[in-house]
This record gives structure tokens, C-alpha cells and sequence, in this order.
């Protein structure tokens, strides 16, 4: 049989006021018990499973509820059964239907969602700039050992621009034509001021 375990006004460990229902399947297995140890099984069972109802879960805190939902429905079946086998009636399975939370409780649950997604995108992006940084300080290691490299890079950096159909034109120069220019004119500037 399925019973149906009217809504039940709970309040959390933390201090959450709930309305929870839940839905609860047993079958009689004693037939003679179920009439001769109880008055009338059905609405004992159904109390039974609401007062279950509301001390399990006024015990556990509303993200263990909402998380763990297969674990307290096992615990609920369990205390049930216990206290149903006596009448010839076996708790089969029970389920949290709906849970029902406050207005303000959804908006801050909804809130702090949205909080985790923004700090998870900014290690995220955090994550990808340290490793592109990394990378960064490695390619300068291999340009400082050889230099050669520095000028295939330059040579390439002017390939890609050209191909852009830009009106720039570039030049290359070798670097170290600048060198004796430059000593040239540090010393014209030195003999100046003499």
C-alpha cells in the first residue's frame, strides 16, 4: 500500500522552517496483528510516519537534506519499520516528496549559488593565467639562450602583420647595426660638454 504522509511544518537543525510531505509503502504481513495489536493500522501507520517525520528531520541540518535525501529516507523507513513490525505491518520504502522552503530561504540559497559559480570562474581564470604566465617565463628562458630565436620571432611577427593587408611597411634591420651607432653617438655627446 502507499500512504501519503500529509505535509509537516519541521524546523531544521540550523533553524529553517520547512513544510516537508512524504509518501510511505509498507504491506501488511500479519494480517491478524495489524487488526488485534492496533485499532485501525492505517492511521496509526500515518502517525506514526509524521512524527517520524518531523524528529528526523528536525535533526539534520537543510543541505544535508537537500543533499543526502537517499540516506534520510533510508533512516525514516528504518524507525518506522521498527515501530510498525509490531503490528504485522513491514515499511517497505519511504520517500521525501517536496520540501518546501520560504521565500527569503530560496532567494539566499539562489544567492549563494551564484556566488560558488563566480568564485569557481574566477580560480578558474586565475588557474589559466598562472599557467600562461608560466608558460610566458619559459619562452623568455629559451629566448635568452638563444638568440637567433629572438630574430625568428621578430621575422615571423612580420610575416603575420603583413598579412593583414595593412599599409605599414616594415624594414628589417639587423640589431647590431645599431650598436656602433649608438657608441658613436654617446661619445659625440661626451665630447661636447668637454
Amino acid at each position: 500500500m502507499a500512504l501519503d504522509v500529509a505535509p509537516q511544518d519541521v524546523i531544521t537543525r540550523d533553524n529553517v522552517s520547512i513544510k516537508v510531505s512524504a509518501v510511505i509503502y509498507f504491506r501488511v504481513v500479519d494480517p491478524e496483528r495489524a487488526i488485534v495489536a492496533v485499532q485501525d493500522y492505517l492511521y496509526a501507520t500515518s502517525q506514526i510516519a509524521q512524527t517520524t517525520l518531523r524528529s528526523v528531520l528536525g535533526q539534520v541540518e537543510l543541505d544535508d537534506l537537500l543533499s543526502a535525501r537517499d540516506k534520510i529516507n533510508q533512516q525514516l523507513q528504518r524507525i518506522i519499520d521498527e515501530h510498525t513490525e509490531p503490528w504485522g505491518i513491514k515499511v517497505a520504502n519511504v520517500e521525501v516528496k517536496q520540501i518546501d522552503l520560504p521565500q527569503d530561504m530560496q532567494r539566499a540559497m539562489a544567492k549563494q549559488a551564484e556566488a560558488e559559480r563566480e568564485r569557481r570562474a574566477k580560480v578558474i581564470n586565475a588557474d589559466g593565467e598562472f599557467q600562461a604566465a608560466a608558460k610566458l617565463s619559459e619562452a623568455a628562458e629559451v629566448l635568452t639562450r638563444h638568440p637567433i630565436a629572438v630574430q625568428l620571432r621578430y621575422l615571423q611577427t612580420m610575416r603575420e602583420i603583413a598579412s593583414e593587408r595593412s599599409t605599414t611597411t616594415f624594414f628589417p634591420l639587423p640589431l647590431d647595426l645599431f650598436g656602433p651607432l649608438l657608441q658613436a653617438f654617446n661619445k659625440g655627446g661626451d665630447g661636447s660638454k668637454a
